[in-house]
């Protein structure tokens, strides 16, 4: 019902907010993990197309037993012997503390915090490390310029991947489309390489995740461009810079957060060889990684208000199940 979902919204953003992450052990997207890891060696062969075949199963698989688990818990919940009001509070706490789980907000500003922190203590090599933690590139001979662009285009396109995505498709699925969402989101990330040991294997997990992320890589572009101007920073920069570099990167879908922020901050994000981002200086400080982490906040928070509720409510309003 429509009262449930928006209260499984609140309750997760609130959770991320305070609290974060749950250590790995209990956390589902490290489960997700684990079980992609111990699948992904069986779907290992001589031949390409049988690789590809095993990816397209490898996907389909994992998100099989994650729907699954998900539609037994709602069977279960649903035939307790309980009332409506006691009912509706055991959903809806145990709804928010499931979307939580595919939300990474502080987290996100967690991994941030400690790249700045090693840069701030003259250790580069520490930060590097904590930096491949977070994004798809070798970071052993980057200098503390590239350093911090890499955090700040991490911040960006995690708003996307961590946030926005899992809402926008809880409004439209509710917890099995956040679910799965993040499923192909975390498969990508394990699998989704352009190398001779993934690129047939990863193959479809990527295209996956490019297509569920198309239309919230643009929403949450232009609700980032809201953001610069609620926070004072340079809101038609952004757009510009979203516009015409948006397009820029490797991924169809990355580039448009990523130019948003780095229009915003004035400044230039470079990823060698790969792309650059923007018209300012490649010079960054504390403060555009504080910037970055209230964006995406405010950001978060947008996206919910502007895009996650009137989906939710206009397709209750139809009668669309989920919701209903």
């Amino acid at each position: 019902m429509i009262l449930e979902s928006l209260l499984i919204v609140s309750l997760a953003l609130f959770l991320d907010f305070t609290l974060g992450d749950p250590k790995n052990k209990y956390h589902p997207t490290a489960w997700i993990g684990k079980l992609v890891a111990k699948l992904v060696p069986f779907t290992k062969n001589d031949s390409p197309k049988l690789e590809k075949l095993g990816g397209v199963s490898l996907v389909l698989i994992v998100t099989s037993v994650v729907a699954s688990f998900l539609a037994l818990l709602e069977i279960g919940l649903e035939s307790m012997p309980i009332t409506y009001y006691v009912g509706l509070f055991i959903s809806a706490a145990v709804g928010g503390i499931l979307l939580k789980t595919t939300i990474a907000i502080k987290g996100m500003e967690r991994h941030a915090i400690a790249v700045l922190n090693s840069l701030e203590h003259g250790n580069l090599d520490d930060a590097r490390t904590k930096l491949a933690l977070i994004v798809k590139r070798n970071t052993k001979d980057l200098d503390k310029n590239h350093i911090l662009s890499g955090v700040l285009e991490s911040v960006s396109e995690n708003t996307v991947d961590g946030v926005t995505g899992s809402l926008f498709y809880f409004a439209l699925f509710g917890l099995p489309g956040a679910f799965v969402y993040r499923t192909v989101n975390t498969i990508d990330a394990m699998v989704g390489y352009k190398t001779s040991l993934f690129k047939n294997v990863g193959w479809f997990g990527a295209n996956c995740d490019k297509i569920l992320n198309y239309i919230p890589a643009r929403l949450t572009g232009l609700v980032m461009i809201l953001s610069a101007m609620i926070l004072g920073e340079n809101w038609k920069m952004s757009y510009q810079i979203m516009k015409r570099d948006g397009k820029n990167t490797e991924s169809p879908n990355a580039g448009y957060p990523m130019a948003a922020l780095a229009g915003a901050l004035g400044t230039r994000f470079e990823k060698i060889d790969h792309y650059s981002l923007g018209d300012g200086s490649l010079e960054f400080s504390k403060s555009h990684v504080n910037s970055a982490i209230k964006m995406m906040k405010l950001t978060s928070i947008l996206f919910c208000a502007i895009v996650t509720v009137p989906i939710i409510v206009t397709l209750s309003y139809l009668g669309w199940w989920i919701h209903a």
